[in-house]
């Protein structure tokens, strides 16, 4: 009996140490691991919210960039860091949600290894054509789709990648419309969207911040936004849901903070209340804009696992129809 009660003393223990652990947290400098190179929309988002936190903590929060795998080196050193809350990364939907399906084996896994803090942003995407295509609508890019495929002359369409989540829209467009157009990756979202203007390309789905400027200044056209919703600054761009395809599905590629498997749950939920709090900060609204970036910040830790969960499931589908999977 003594003994069962020196076990329980000691759970307790342990229990209010890990509780004032994290009211104290974080006593030290924080470091979040970015999976992109300096001066990105997501280098740039954490960096954001990373200096409201500093100011409420009074601790350096050090963004550490390291490309490289799609997300995975990134994910892979966080995973495999000491799970304390000193350690985190800013990560995408493609870490956490299309990774899965498309690698053969990941070094990490997400939810176990790898856990979410916050849902910072979504980051909604455009459809644009080459001005020169005689295309003013998603109907007309179908009808256009259609006619050069039975010609034997598909249209081409970028991407920032082979998976990537222009990739991935794009097959989720085909999917939809029941169209054949010829994948053309290139190594990033600024050489796709060079290879629009120039018409190296005739379609690309991309992040409307920066193509925004493109498209104001006739470089390129654009049919209309994957969100559900038009974007603040970008009123006239209306959702692909409501100009002639019905069918679309609320598409955004999303930002999360990530921290490793084991991190204290007092922990993850202190950074969640605040990273939260952290992206509807007055100061947040011209970055998140500049950006071309919805903040989000609406989750709790158990709606973040759902979340994962469901866009998990939902992109493996479109994965798995483009005979994507397992090809990394």
């Amino acid at each position: 009996m003594s003994r069962w009660c020196v076990m329980v003393a000691l759970m307790a223990l342990m229990a209010m140490s890990v509780v004032a652990r994290a009211e104290d947290y974080p006593t030290r400098d924080v470091t979040v691991l970015v999976p992109f190179a300096p001066g990105g929309g997501t280098d740039l988002l954490a960096r954001s919210w990373a200096q409201i936190l500093e100011k409420k903590y009074g601790k350096t929060f050090i963004i550490e960039n390291r490309p490289g795998g799609g997300t995975t080196l990134a994910a892979t050193v966080t995973a495999n860091a000491t799970p304390d809350g000193y350690t985190l990364m800013q990560g995408t939907s493609g870490t956490m949600a299309m990774n899965p399906t498309i690698f053969k084996h990941l070094s990490y896994e997400p939810l176990k290894t790898l856990v979410p803090v916050s849902l910072v942003a979504g980051v909604p995407f455009v459809l644009t054509v080459n001005p020169a295509l005689p295309v003013h609508s998603v109907a007309d890019l179908v009808a256009l789709a259609k006619k050069r495929d039975a010609e034997g002359k598909p249209l081409t369409y970028g991407s920032g990648g082979v998976g990537a989540f222009h990739h991935l829209c794009a097959e989720l467009f085909s999917s939809l419309t029941g169209i054949q157009m010829t994948h053309v990756p290139y190594r990033g979202s600024a050489p796709a969207t060079l290879a629009l203007i120039s018409g190296q390309v005739d379609v690309l789905f991309v992040d409307l911040g920066p193509m925004l400027p493109q498209i104001r200044a006739g470089k390129a056209r654009v049919l209309g936004i994957t969100s559900d919703r038009p974007f603040p600054t970008a009123p006239d761009i209306k959702p692909l849901a409501e100009v002639g395809l019905p069918s679309w599905p609320n598409t955004v590629a999303w930002q999360m903070l990530l921290a490793p498997g084991g991190t204290p749950k007092p922990i993850l939920e202190k950074l969640n209340k605040d990273v939260n709090a952290a992206v509807h900060a007055p100061e947040m609204t011209a970055p998140l804009e500049k950006l071309g970036m919805i903040g989000l910040g609406d989750k709790s830790l158990q709606q973040l696992d759902a979340y994962v969960e469901s866009e998990t499931v939902r992109w493996a589908k479109v994965i798995e129809k483009a005979n994507l999977a397992g090809t990394q």
